[in-house]
């Protein structure tokens, strides 16, 4: 039996390549070992199968970010570990391939409660995690919100703008009715707790609260407990 030597060198062995070149070829998904694609360079082989895809690139692998349908009841910790091959959505396939280093150094951004559902974002690219962080306030952030209860009279203006929050009186958004039992909500920066204080203030109960969009990136057909890749061309 051949003694454990790293997948690297295994690579620079078979195909005569440079070292980091064969790391890119790791890391980039291009290489398997008894037909399972490994993407760490120090992965231990012995006699198993190691393979180099015909199409391999030796290139670094870029940083991505990650879109997710949270569940309801889920915090950004159980979300986090959701995340892998298994949850991808199905729609994204062909994008990109899930490596293992996707899914690991990821910032969340404009965190959801652990109550709330939908679109949260998990970042490794500079630019998101700016436009995310010093620009969140200037974001719009939509939200379709199940109520119980009656709206108090001109409730419905009072939640566009008249409200106040922990001190603070909240700056003007746009509330209108989804249907019979359903608001959506588009306001930049939201507290934890805001869009629940709102409704009680004119007579309603928040039953479910779920995030839709943010900025100009809207969650569409992304079903719940999936996730898929930030396209090159969108932009929140």
């Amino acid at each position: 039996m051949t003694d454990p030597i790293r997948l690297s060198k295994r690579l620079v062995e078979l195909t005569h390549c440079s070292r980091r070149e064969a790391e890119l070829y790791i890391e980039g998904g291009w290489v398997s070992v008894d037909g399972r694609v490994v993407d760490e360079p120090q992965f231990k082989v012995g006699d198993e199968a190691v393979v180099l895809h015909p199409d391999a690139v030796a290139a670094p692998v870029e940083p991505v970010t990650l879109l997710l349908h949270k569940p309801a009841g889920e915090t950004l910790e159980q979300a986090l570990q959701r995340l892998g091959p298994a949850t991808w959505a199905e729609s994204d396939y062909g994008a990109q391939r899930p490596l293992s280093r996707y899914f690991r150094k990821l910032t969340v951004l404009l965190p959801l409660e652990p109550a709330a559902s939908g679109l949260q974002v998990f970042s490794q690219q500079r630019g998101v995690l700016r436009k995310l962080g010093e620009d969140a306030g200037t974001l719009e952030q939509e939200f379709v919100v199940e109520v119980a209860g009656e709206l108090a009279a001109g409730g419905l203006e009072r939640l566009g703008h008249g409200l106040d929050y922990r001190g603070r009186t909240l700056p003007p958004c746009k509330v209108s009715w989804q249907s019979e039992r359903h608001l959506r909500f588009a306001l930049k920066a939201p507290q934890a707790g805001q869009i629940a204080h709102m409704c009680r203030s004119v007579g309603l109960e928040l039953l479910a609260l779920r995030r839709i969009r943010i900025g100009r990136l809207a969650m569409a057909r992304l079903p719940a407990g999936q996730w898929r890749y930030l396209g090159e061309r969108e932009r929140f």
